[in-house]
């Protein structure tokens, strides 16, 4: 198995993500918008991938609500999740959890990267947070996510919490392609860290921003950085889930590192899954790379994952009806907190993320 997590080309397997999948056997896959076409679609294509694995693969995608809704073509979208904390009470956010997971399991998806438990700390800034936080102070964070999270789970979809360590605080740094973070780890110990805190024995994996923190670790980002995922998150903080990098296909991360480099330094530097997105054919580089790992590294993460994998639960039998009820559930509650039957925005796209 390698350790990582794999886009696919399109909305069925072509030869190539077949070869692919057959002569790696990654752990798991994310789903994006240009996969799903229609739920029957969806639900064939996730089968496929546990068919073709000789595993019980991780199967991800980004259902956050609002911008982050990728399966906004198969019905209504729900509200983000700035939208529950200001106008939503505890029982709505975990409704939303729990309507996310059954939405998410029937389609035969087993992992959503959600929640976002970054704090905002410039909820008026145009930037690619904009509407996703759950709010602007840790225990409303906590106490809304966390209920969205708890009715995630239970309906038998794995949570993950991002953008580790702080990304709402994050700023554009002019003389980096990354944005930059100037605070220090008392000061995010103090803040930002009080919901990863609080909820990371409910969190199955964390995703960690590419995102500079030169007061940490002046020199890698946090998604290559020891300091940040080892020292910090495993061995200070004691989470002991599955750690996730974002987007390996980032450019300032392949221009600034390069490919198979960047691979090297996201396992040494203590994450469990590179997420491989885009440039799919990089899976050949990331496979050698794993192999040149020092085999304590390659035996820790082998060993989480076989841990997480091994409880993950099977999909129920597909439901056309069953699928139709969580979406008018879901417009239901869309209409209780909005007025509308989907959830709108008229604000421009602020990250390439939104358009995935």
């Amino acid at each position: 198995m390698l350790p990582l997590i794999l886009g696919l080309e399109g909305p069925s397997l072509s030869n190539a993500d077949r070869e692919r999948i057959t002569g790696h056997q990654p752990a798991g896959y994310i789903l994006f918008t240009r996969n799903i076409v229609s739920a029957e679609q969806t639900r064939a294509l996730t089968d496929e991938l546990r068919d073709l694995s000789d595993h019980h693969p991780l199967i991800g995608i980004d259902n956050e609500g609002g911008r982050v809704w990728r399966t906004s073509g198969l019905g209504p979208t729900p509200p983000d999740a700035a939208t529950f904390s200001t106008k939503g009470d505890f029982k709505q956010s975990a409704w939303f959890g729990a309507l996310v997971g059954r939405h998410l399991e029937m389609l035969g998806v087993n992992l959503n990267f959600a929640p976002d438990i970054d704090i905002d700390h410039e909820p008026e800034e145009a930037n690619a947070l904009r509407g996703r936080c759950w709010g602007r102070e840790s225990q409303g964070i906590i106490d809304h996510a966390g209920n969205f999270t708890r009715w995630l789970r239970k309906n038998g979809v794995l949570s993950c919490g991002k953008h580790f360590p702080a990304g709402g605080r994050a700023q554009v740094d002019p003389h980096h392609d990354l944005p930059i973070v100037d605070a220090t780890l008392e000061e995010l110990l103090a803040t930002d860290l009080i919901p990863y805190t609080a909820l990371e024995k409910e969190l199955d994996t964390i995703m960690i921003a590419h995102i500079r923190y030169p007061k940490i670790d002046p020199e890698f980002p946090s998604s290559l950085s020891r300091r940040i995922i080892t020292d910090l998150l495993r061995n200070q903080l004691g989470y002991k889930g599955l750690i996730l990098t974002d987007d390996l296909d980032m450019g300032a991360i392949t221009k600034g590192y390069g490919r198979g480099k960047d691979f090297e330094l996201a396992w040494l530097a203590g994450n469990d899954l590179p997420l491989l997105c885009h440039e799919l054919t990089s899976v050949d580089i990331a496979a050698a790379v794993h192999q040149e790992l020092p085999h304590h590294i390659r035996d820790d993460i082998e060993q989480r994952l076989e841990k997480k994998l091994k409880k993950l639960p099977c999909p129920p039998a597909f439901s056309l009806a069953k699928f139709e009820k969580d979406l008018a559930d879901l417009s239901k509650l869309t209409q209780e907190l909005t007025g509308q039957n989907s959830f709108t925005t008229e604000s421009p796209t602020q990250s390439p993320v939104e358009d995935y």
